[in-house]
């Protein structure tokens, strides 16, 4: 049975039986044996594909006679967003850092299931999002104030000393080093040989902030134009062979240490990558859900791309919905080995 929905009844149903989260909110299924309506992510068992039919929402599903899953609650989807979205517009417009009681409270919810449903909007918790965010303020402002102090004040912070606190964690480099686009600060190189083809690695004193195959150092030196690029030496081997052990065995040390910043969605997809277990996929659809946006899908394979650290933060494991692999910055070719190293068979979709 089709529907009047703007998701086709094939791509709902292929939906369903992934289990998809990015879909939830998006498209309801009804069973017509049952008269049971349910979300795509469902744990259910899933019904035939023959009596199911698809609805744009829950008030169309009810419209029909349909009731509502008591295991998946799919009415509460809507609520649970709007929810969402209005904690990062209060995180956003807030002077002061808000606590998760106070904030749960402002949308109607229990703090510590706010505290989770929030997370699993936007992979991170409130108070680590609103972190963020004052990190990033300070960066940007730190780009456009004359005076470092001003920037904090700017970014939200109480004091200056709140700042210092974090700086070098979020930033990886001190607040004046940040301000003169990177200048004083030093990151080593090294090269690699590697089964896939010479591989560049480069870290600062905090971590590894460029993995990347068919580079050089001079590659290196225009994207960070600023800072000093000397050679590694001794003090990168260790780190380097790790690096090489997760090209030829992926997924077997995610504890290397990163330096790397992006947007606050890009973030949220690379942690959000960096959770898939090797082995598995997840579509770039689910990849935007679980970074808080569900419509960003384009945006979520955008920051495939922009990924810094090769492997490491492995957008190998992204694909399109249809199982297909999508694009890779350093060649399907690569990007299929990966995969297979890790026991992905072409086609499916975990």
């Amino acid at each position: 049975m089709s529907n009047q929905h703007t998701i086709s009844d094939d791509t709902a149903w292929a939906a369903f039986d992934a289990r998809d989260r990015a879909y939830d909110g998006r498209v309801i299924g009804a069973v017509t044996t049952t008269r049971i309506y349910c979300k795509p992510s469902c744990p259910a068992r899933r019904p035939r594909r023959e009596h199911v039919v698809f609805y744009p929402d829950a008030d169309a599903a009810r419209a029909a006679g349909y009731r509502a899953c008591l295991r998946c609650k799919p009415d509460e989807v809507g609520r649970d967003r709007v929810a969402v979205a209005e904690a990062v517009a209060l995180i956003e417009a807030a002077e002061e850092p808000l606590g998760l009681e106070g904030l749960a409270a402002r949308v109607g919810y229990a703090p510590h299931h706010f505290q989770r449903l929030f997370k699993r909007a936007t992979g991170v918790t409130p108070a680590a999002y609103a972190r963020g965010l004052r990190a990033r303020r300070a960066a940007a402002a730190l780009t456009e104030e004359d005076r470092v102090t001003d920037a904090i004040y700017e970014a939200g912070y109480a004091a200056p000393s709140r700042f210092y606190e974090t700086a070098n964690a979020r930033l990886g480099m001190t607040p004046s080093v940040w301000k003169r686009g990177g200048a004083g600060a030093t990151i080593r190189w090294t090269a690699a040989e590697t089964s896939l083809g010479p591989l560049l690695i480069a870290a600062t004193d905090k971590g590894l902030c460029r993995v990347a195959f068919d580079e050089d150092q001079f590659a290196l030196a225009r994207r960070f134009p600023a800072a000093e690029i000397a050679p590694g030496g001794a003090a990168l081997a260790e780190l380097a062979a790790r690096v090489v052990g997760e090209v030829e065995t992926p997924g077997r040390d995610m504890d290397l240490p990163l330096d790397v910043q992006g947007t606050a969605f890009q973030e949220a997809v690379w942690q959000a990558l960096r959770a898939i277990p090797p082995g598995e996929t997840r579509s770039y659809a689910q990849l935007a859900a679980e970074a808080g946006n569900p419509r960003a899908v384009r945006a979520a394979g955008t920051a495939c791309g922009a990924n810094h650290v090769a492997v490491l933060i492995p957008c190998h494991r992204a694909q399109r919905t249809d199982g297909s692999m999508g694009g890779y910055a350093y060649g399907l070719d690569r990007k299929r080995v990966l995969r297979k190293r890790e026991g992905v068979t072409e086609g499916e979709n975990k």
